[in-house]
């Protein structure tokens, strides 16, 4: 039998090989992974508070301590990274199943994990810094509308002209 805690991290491994474009995923859609990857057949009432609490690294431990998930915004959640936030109390938390406790065929998520995930931290699921939705929203109504006005003059005047002289080779004598 799968920990209820490992599933949530399994399904959240899927989530992001299978969409290597999105940052983060909602608390349902990791719930609903789990369920269309049938890793213990039928729903447990535990999938829930795992991917929304009890998996969560900045969240006060109750009673778990994993840091397999971090918060990336309201009932949104990705994969935790080392250099994520934590609760203090969830510093020996596990990240990451044992291999010993999932099914041989989702193993390779370990690897991809540690390797790809962890590892290459500017690839696709890498936020830049800052790059938060929260710290993105906070943007959101910064720029005067004369200087939005000013940037679509920018853009319009500077699409689609073609410079036919700008990628010819300088002659050689």
């Amino acid at each position: 039998m799968i920990k209820v805690a490992d599933e949530i991290w399994l399904a959240t491994s899927l989530l992001h090989r299978e969409n290597p474009g999105r940052q983060d995923f909602s608390v349902i859609e990791i719930v609903e992974r789990v369920m269309s990857a049938g890793l213990e057949g039928k729903y447990r009432p535990g999938l829930q508070v795992h991917a929304s609490t009890h998996c969560v690294a900045t969240k006060s431990p109750n009673p778990a301590r994993h840091r397999m998930l971090s918060e990336t915004g309201r009932g949104r959640r990705r994969l935790f990274r080392p250099g994520d936030k934590f609760h203090c109390d969830r510093s020996s938390g596990k990240t990451h199943p044992d291999p010993k406790d999932i099914p041989q065929k989702y193993r390779y998520l370990l690897d991809w994990y540690e390797h790809d995930y962890v590892e290459h931290k500017n690839g696709a699921s890498a936020l830049p810094p800052g790059g938060s939705p929260a710290a993105l929203l906070k943007m959101a109504g910064s720029i005067s509308k004369q200087d939005l006005k000013r940037m679509k003059t920018a853009i319009e005047e500077g699409c689609e002209r073609i410079d036919a002289d700008e990628w010819q080779l300088p002659a050689r004598h």
